[in-house]
Order: C-alpha cells, then sequence, then structure tokens
C-alpha cells in the first residue's frame, strides 16, 4: 500500500487578506468646502457691491453732515456741522418745488410710457406685414444717448424755429408755443420727450410677455363670448402683472433720478419750473459747489427709491401668500 505524497506547499499563496473599507468621506468637510465653493462664486459680486454702492453710499451720508467745500480737496478738513445742511435744504422753498416736480415728472412719465406702450405692444402682437421692420424702427428713441434725444429735441420745440411750431403754424392751429420757455409748459413738455423715449422699453419688455400667455385662454374667452375689453381686462391684464410690476418697478428707478435728458431740455429752467431732485443735486454740488448740501438732496433720492423698494418687496411677499 503506497502512502500518498505529502503535498507540496512550496507556491502556494495564502488567501488574500480582504481589503479594509475606504472611510466614509467626512459630512462636515463635505458641508464646509461646499459653503467655500458658494462664497467663492458671491465674493466677488459681493466686493463690486461694497466697493462701488456701499462705500459711495456711506461716503455721502458722511458728506451730508459735514462742511464739505472745493478746499476739502487740497486739506483734507471737512468739519462736521451736525444737521445744518439738512435744515438748510428743507427751509429752502426751491426743495419743495423740486420735490414736487419730481413726483409729477416721474408719475406723468410712468404713466404715458406705460399706456402707449402696452397699446403697442399689443397691436404688434398680432401677425401682419412689416411688423418686425416696424418694431425695430420704434425702438431708435430708445437706443439714442439721452444728451443727443434732448438736444434733438430742444431744436424741435425751440419756440421760433422749432420743427414743431413751423407744423402747426403751417396747419394753422398756432406756432408760438412757448414749449420750453413758459414756466406753464415746461415741464409738461420735458414729460412729454421722457414718454418718447421710455416707450420703447415698455413696448419690449411687454411685448415679451404678451407672447408668453397661453392662446388657449383667449380661444376659451371668445368661446365663452367675451368681448376684446373683456378678454383683456379678465385674461391679459392678470397674466400679464409680474411683467407689469417689473416694468413699472424699472421705470420708477430709472426716471426718478434723470438729469441728463432736463439738463439738455431746460437745464431746470425756466424760473425753476423744471427743477428735480436730480438737477437740485446737480445744482449744489457742481454750480454752487455746496456738496454738503448735495448730498443731503442725494439721499432723499435714495430714501425715496428705497421706501419705494420696500413697498414693492412688501406687495410682492403678500401676492405670494
Amino acid at each position: 500500500m503506497t502512502t500518498p505524497m505529502p503535498t507540496s506547499t512550496v507556491g502556494a499563496q495564502t488567501p488574500a487578506k480582504a481589503s479594509e473599507p475606504a472611510s466614509a468621506p467626512d459630512p462636515a468637510r463635505i458641508a464646509r468646502r461646499r459653503r467655500l465653493t458658494q462664497w467663492g462664486f458671491v465674493a466677488p459680486a459681493v466686493v463690486f457691491m461694497l466697493l462701488f454702492f456701499g462705500y459711495p453710499l456711506v461716503r455721502n451720508v458722511v458728506m451730508s453732515f459735514q462742511d464739505y467745500t472745493p478746499k476739502t480737496f487740497f486739506t483734507g478738513e471737512a468739519p462736521f456741522n451736525g444737521a445744518d445742511n439738512w435744515s438748510n435744504v428743507f427751509q429752502d422753498a426751491l426743495f419743495g418745488k423740486a420735490l414736487w416736480h419730481t413726483l409729477v415728472f416721474t408719475a406723468g412719465s410712468l404713466l404715458g410710457q406705460f399706456c402707449i406702450g402696452l397699446a403697442l405692444a399689443v397691436f404688434f402682437s398680432r401677425r401682419f406685414p412689416l411688423n418686425g421692420v416696424l418694431r425695430s424702427l420704434i425702438l431708435l428713441p430708445w437706443l439714442v444717448p439721452m444728451v443727443v434725444s434732448g438736444i434733438v429735441w430742444r431744436r424741435i420745440l425751440d419756440q421760433d424755429t422749432g420743427v414743431l411750431n413751423s407744423f402747426l403754424d403751417t396747419l394753422g392751429i398756432g406756432g408760438h408755443t412757448p414749449w420750453l420757455t413758459s414756466p406753464e409748459m415746461a415741464l409738461l413738455s420735458v414729460i412729454l420727450v421722457n414718454i418718447w423715449i421710455g416707450i420703447p422699453f415698455n413696448m419690449v419688455i411687454l411685448y415679451g410677455g404678451l407672447q408668453e400667455i397661453p392662446k388657449e385662454l383667449h380661444e376659451a374667452a371668445a368661446l365663452d363670448g367675451a368681448s376684446a375689453w373683456r378678454t383683456f381686462r379678465s385674461v391679459t391684464l392678470p397674466m400679464l402683472k409680474p411683467v407689469v410690476t417689473v416694468v413699472l418697478v424699472l421705470g420708477f428707478m430709472s426716471t426718478v433720478k434723470i438729469l441728463d435728458l432736463i439738463l439738455a431740455l431746460t437745464d431746470g429752467g425756466p424760473a425753476d419750473a423744471t427743477q428735480t431732485l436730480g438737477t437740485l443735486t446737480y445744482q449744489n454740488s457742481f454750480v454752487q459747489l455746496d456738496f454738503g448740501a448735495g448730498a443731503v438732496v442725494g439721499n432723499v433720492l435714495i430714501l425715496i427709491s428705497a421706501v419705494f423698494a420696500v413697498f414693492y418687496l412688501r406687495a410682492n411677499r403678500t401676492e405670494g401668500k
């Protein structure tokens, strides 16, 4: 009987040890890395806002409590004078007049721009020949720099040599209307010019909003026998409300501080008939070189815009609920 040969262990491999499981990622480290990444994207915008908006705002507020004169640029001295600048500005009758003109100018401009812009948006929402060409031409007033528009309209509205008065004289309506030289007509003329400039912006935004309204809603309203006006009031306007809000907010922010157009047309005259908070800020700071008073009026403008923004955000929050 033969005995079995012993099995050689040479070259035999021992079973490999099971590799240890990889350590699970640390949730705290992942969250920290994610926060750092988020701040990395946000940081440039924050720095930009603080540098170009935050610092000028704080500096303007501080300046309104200082006796800031041209001498300050050389000496660096701007003595603190308390609320003297604020008191002087508020006691000046021109400030109240400028505030009223600003409100009238802003309200009149927004109303005219929005109504005409909405009418044109509804008109161009229908298909007809040369639709795109006409829409492009209407954009021209918006593309021209405001100073250029002001200079052109100043020539058009000139009492003696203006195109408008010449045209009215040809029609026999009267060709010597003092559009820009009469205290009674100047503010109205400036408002009309600003309406002309702002119509394209309103039309473009509202036209885009109209294109987003489902056509099925209008078809359903037509099947129910609703008239065109009833469809517009009950279907179009409610669906267009978010776009309308954006148009009015942006329009307010750009209109309440307009300076260049008024300077080009009337320079705040005649007899301060077109003096607004924007032009008063310019006049105090760069004509009279009273930078403290100019800072006060500028802060009032900022405050008006901030109050409007707060009401807008609160209204949106209430509507969202």
